[in-house]
């Protein structure tokens, strides 16, 4: 679909989204107001694309409203929650309607009896914790940008973060939604359910649809109990290659399953510290795990934690350190939460990929996404997930570089660095989702049944294509 197929937003239609809204609700006419939405947190100004207006709605009947009038205009809407996306996918490609759910920013109801809480997308996730922090719960689904982040795009994205490995990602705990579909309907999806399956599954063909397929506008999601200890331990490593090579091992080998298992390079963690004016025993290190063990006792996890760094220790780490307190856990994750903005400082001009493999995959990953830098002379920095698969491989342009030898290597190191990872039967993103940026290279990872599938789905619900059109696959 390009944009020509699409009707542009006049005057009479900014009229009537005043009229649903309210007058300054409604941003038109005013570039310097508009071009923060005409990006995510995406660096690279090539994805960026200006919106028409910008609608900030407060209702699901406000949603439906607009959305019923861009379907009968033929105007794209693109949804938009904190804009802290990495694929572009809240970005209006097509020009249109930015619909902005800021203002939906309540925590409906905190059910402490069905161990739910029920939102609405413009939350912070943050404060879904911040919340009940005092009830002996809390909300797993955990984002590395929990402070930034809205919960809305954070199912639209089926976000994942560190504690992954143990509690799993976003999908896994929203058991109800409140969905605005293309066409402007209201359907109520689920509740606060343990069990269900009364008919197909909508709310999971809707977590992680990116905004293609409906428009959140609330959401019910389960919550657990909170662990009663917690610890952090840093591990050292003299190569990448061991340090990798030992996820696999504490994964299957301890009987054990870790919060967290952290992986991070040297150029990583030096470069996030120099960002940071942080100070970690990295010097030592080529590489280092972050690994992170819960339970219900402090006894428990000290006997996990020691099986884990002993475990380590055997598959060759140099150093265990150990932090048993808020304030010590806290500085180390904040170098890990903190890796992908200091990249962004070092240098606008670099790709965050989001690639994921199979557990026992990792170090072959790793190992060939060293090899690839090499080929190209070419940095690029690993971090991630690495206990659930998930390596933030990030291609850096080499500073000797001009833009436009950057621009003319990239896509060529990044099909390289995609086939290796299709060759290890892993996929094109773990967490991030496709985007706009990704989809020229999904034809790698999944056959043209499989999208075409998915276009079926996708013409089947959005008869107009009005929604968030041009993100995951072309039309």
């Amino acid at each position: 679909m390009t944009s020509a197929a699409y009707n542009p937003v006049t005057p009479a239609i900014v009229e009537a989204l005043r009229a649903i809204v309210g007058e300054k609700h409604v941003l038109y006419a005013d570039a310097e107001r508009l071009e923060p939405y005409s990006h995510d947190e995406m660096h690279d100004a090539r994805y960026a694309h200006m919106p028409e207006c910008v609608v900030r709605p407060a209702t699901a009947g406000e949603v439906a409203s607009i959305v019923k009038l861009a379907n009968r205009e033929r105007i794209p809407v693109t949804p938009r929650g904190a804009g802290s996306g990495l694929t572009g996918g809240a970005v209006p490609v097509h020009g249109g309607i930015v619909l902005h759910v800021d203002r939906m920013n309540r925590i409906l109801d905190f059910d402490r009896a069905n161990m739910t809480v029920t939102c609405e997308p413009g939350v912070v996730t943050n404060d879904i914790n911040e919340l009940i922090k005092g009830d002996g719960l809390f909300y797993a689904g955990y984002p590395m940008s929990v402070e930034t982040c809205f919960i809305g795009g954070n199912v639209a994205e089926n976000a994942g973060g560190g504690k992954a490995v143990k509690y799993g990602v976003t999908g896994r705990y929203v058991v109800g939604l409140e969905v605005v579909t293309p066409t402007g309907e209201i359907l109520n999806l689920g509740g606060k359910l343990a069990k269900d399956v009364t008919g197909y599954n909508l709310i999971q063909l809707m977590v992680g649809s990116e905004g293609t397929l409906g428009i959140f506008t609330k959401v019910i999601l389960r919550l657990m109990p909170l662990p009663k200890a917690k610890v952090d331990l840093l591990v050292l490593f003299r190569t990448t290659e061991e340090a990798i090579a030992a996820v696999p091992r504490i994964m299957t080998a301890g009987g054990i399953i870790p919060t967290a298992i952290e992986f991070m390079d040297q150029f990583s963690v030096r470069t996030t510290c120099e960002y940071l004016n942080e100070s970690i025993p990295y010097e030592q290190a080529g590489a280092m795990l972050l690994v992170t063990v819960d339970g219900p006792g402090a006894e428990q996890v000290e006997r996990d934690y020691e099986a884990v760094g002993e475990l380590c220790l055997a598959a060759g780490a140099i150093e265990v350190y150990v932090a048993d307190n808020a304030t010590t856990s806290e500085r180390l994750w904040r170098v890990r939460r903190n890796m992908a903005e200091a990249f962004f400082a070092v240098s606008p001009n670099l790709s965050g990929e989001d690639l994921v493999v199979p557990i026992a995959a990792i170090p072959r990953m790793v190992v060939g996404a060293q090899a690839i830098a090499r080929k190209y002379d070419c940095p690029i920095a690993c971090f991630g997930h690495a206990g659930d698969g998930n390596v933030h491989a990030t291609p850096i342009m080499n500073p000797a570089w001009t833009l436009p030898q950057w621009h003319e290597a990239l896509p060529r190191l990044l099909t390289d660095l995609y086939r290796l990872t299709a060759s290890l039967g892993g996929m094109l993103s773990g967490e991030h989702g496709i985007g706009h940026k990704r989809k020229g290279y999904m034809s790698l990872f999944v056959s043209e049944a499989h999208l075409d599938a998915m276009r079926a789905i996708k013409r089947a619900l959005d008869p107009n294509l009005i929604l968030n059109p041009g993100k995951i696959f072309d039309l």
